[in-house]
């Protein structure tokens, strides 16, 4: 297994459990809970590779995602209680699967040749659309509409992982992990000290 490889699994484990998570504080029965879990690890790559014509999409190449993301989804329907230990385990998990999509989809974008704009867009979208469809399937405006930095921390490592690619002789798997990393920093300090994007001042009132 190749670290490239071994990253992905990670970021579907991560984002399926993040799934799950939201489903489980929806009240979804069990079958919510895995479908929540499915979209939230695969839409993102899904929408990906629809974007750069390789089709069939990757998790009907490899069924293994679609059966890593249901058993991480039916894990943690079964011991989510064990998971209170942590206190804000969706954030966790979801900021390990935002750095670990982020440099799968921007990698894969380079890989086909798409230029600067081309391939950090896939790297967010990657990251960014699973959740986007979480959250709306358990009734939450997605994160990525909101001020937190979430997709700007996407954006960040799609532009970090394709500079170091272009102008540096690093090994791939420091770039990688480089890439990554800082996605899941980012992240995690956002929420730590509730960093925002600024948001336009408006009197405009809705109708």
């Amino acid at each position: 297994m190749n670290f490239l490889y071994a990253l992905d699994l990670l970021g579907t484990a991560a984002f399926a459990a993040s799934g799950a998570l939201a489903g489980i504080r929806r009240q979804m029965d069990i079958f919510g809970v895995v479908m929540l879990g499915l979209v939230t690890a695969t839409g993102g790559g899904t929408l990906r590779d629809l974007l750069l014509g390789d089709i069939p999409p990757f998790i009907f190449k490899n069924e293994t995602y679609l059966y890593l993301s249901v058993a991480v989804s039916l894990a943690v329907f079964i011991f989510h209680h064990q998971l209170d230990l942590l206190k804000h385990p969706l954030i966790y998990f979801d900021a390990v699967g935002l750095g670990t999509f982020v440099v799968i989809g921007t990698g894969k974008a380079i890989a086909f040749r798409l230029g600067f704009f081309g391939a950090v867009m896939m790297g967010v979208i990657t990251a960014t659309a699973g959740g986007m469809i979480r959250d709306l399937l358990s009734n939450r405006i997605p994160l990525v509409l909101q001020q937190e930095v979430y997709a700007s921390a996407c954006l960040a490592g799609g532009v970090l992982l394709y500079l170091l690619h272009q102008y540096t002789t690093l090994p791939h798997t420091w770039l990688l992990l480089a890439s990554a990393s800082t996605v899941i920093i980012l992240r995690l300090l956002a929420v730590q000290y509730n960093w925002s994007l600024p948001r336009a001042s408006s009197s405009l009132t809705e109708d």
